[in-house]
């Protein structure tokens, strides 16, 4: 328990950090997250160790981590509906909390992501073009599977865009308090 609430810490203190970079500079630097990767590796093999689980296991679930938050994170970008960053700051954060709390933090960073794009949307008076969207995005990935939309990716200069990295930080921070309110 001390272990993943140190480790989750740490993970919210690197996507805050991302946060602000990323709305203040619309990208999350790579200096943050491929050193967020290694640390979570590094820590993990010690924390297992220190803990007699062996170091083994704690690279293990560190791999784990950065594999399922990074893998999931991936299958957006490649359809050009999240940046490079995002997917990095989610394998770091993967790497430093392990599988089970990542598809906690995955889980809290979709639901806060989607309220957030529905209060970007109503702000900017686009919420019947933003449902239109998404009712176009699902169609066209029913159809033809993991494919860029034609119109609605990230090269679409007109696309409605928010800091996703705000989203992370928010469902990082909900994974931490979840475990402290046990």
């Amino acid at each position: 328990m001390h272990r993943d609430i140190a480790l989750l810490i740490i993970a919210l203190a690197m996507a805050i950090t991302a946060a602000v970079f990323d709305v203040q500079q619309h990208r999350i630097p790579n200096w943050l997250t491929y050193p967020g990767i290694v640390l979570g590796f590094v820590l993990q093999g010690l924390l297992f160790r220190w803990e007699g689980l062996g170091i083994w296991k704690g690279l293990g679930s560190a791999g784990e981590g950065c594999l399922l938050a990074g893998g999931i994170m991936f299958l957006f970008y490649a359809v050009r509906a999240m940046g490079a960053g995002d997917v990095k700051l989610m394998a770091a954060i993967g790497s430093l909390v392990g599988p089970e709390q990542a598809i906690v933090v995955l889980l809290a960073t979709a639901i806060c992501g989607g309220v957030m794009a529905i209060v970007i949307s109503v702000y900017r008076g686009r919420m019947g073009e933003t449902l239109r969207n998404l009712g176009s995005v699902l169609w066209f990935h029913a159809r033809t599977g993991l494919q860029t939309h034609p119109e609605l990716n990230l090269d679409n200069p007109t696309a409605l865009r928010m800091p996703y990295g705000l989203a992370i930080a928010a469902g990082t921070l909900y994974a931490l308090l979840l475990i402290l309110w046990r």
